[in-house]
């Protein structure tokens, strides 16, 4: 036997595990969505240079999507960008037949803006990262 650590995995290293757990989840749970838990995808954000100035990392996990990464570029935070990538998110999985959006943010980060967009904390981790309070959010959808 041999256990290896990789922070560089491959394609068939990722295809191995996802699909190894989800043989193992079918015995217990259908699939309910179009896409196989793992699936990943990007919403981005380009200015008329085609610049990537914002953008929103997601993948799907049985019948919900995992928001990852939010990210806007300074000078446009404020606009109402971040909103409409959220908006175009929730359209995104409520298409696919997602039932939630959970995420996950840092007491500095964006907590109130996604309050505000209807997302309820349901857990918290005081001292995570140390000097930090971590949020997990959720939505239905």
């Amino acid at each position: 036997m041999k256990i290896e650590l990789s922070t560089t995995p491959t394609p068939q290293q990722l295809c191995a595990i996802s699909k190894g757990i989800a043989a193992f989840n079918a015995q217990y749970m259908q699939c309910d969505g179009e896409f196989d838990s793992g699936c990943r995808f990007v919403i981005t954000v380009q200015n008329e240079a085609g610049d990537i100035i914002g953008g929103l990392q997601a993948s799907i996990i049985w019948s919900y999507c995992l928001l990852e990464l939010l990210w806007l570029s300074e000078h446009t935070r404020g606009l109402g960008i971040g909103s409409k990538l959220m908006q175009r998110l929730e359209e995104f999985a409520s298409s696919k037949g997602l039932h939630q959006i959970r995420t996950e943010t840092l007491d500095f980060q964006a907590k109130p803006f996604y309050e505000k967009l209807g997302y309820q904390v349901y857990g918290e981790l005081a001292d995570t990262p140390p000097g930090h309070t971590s949020y997990f959010l959720v939505k239905n959808l």
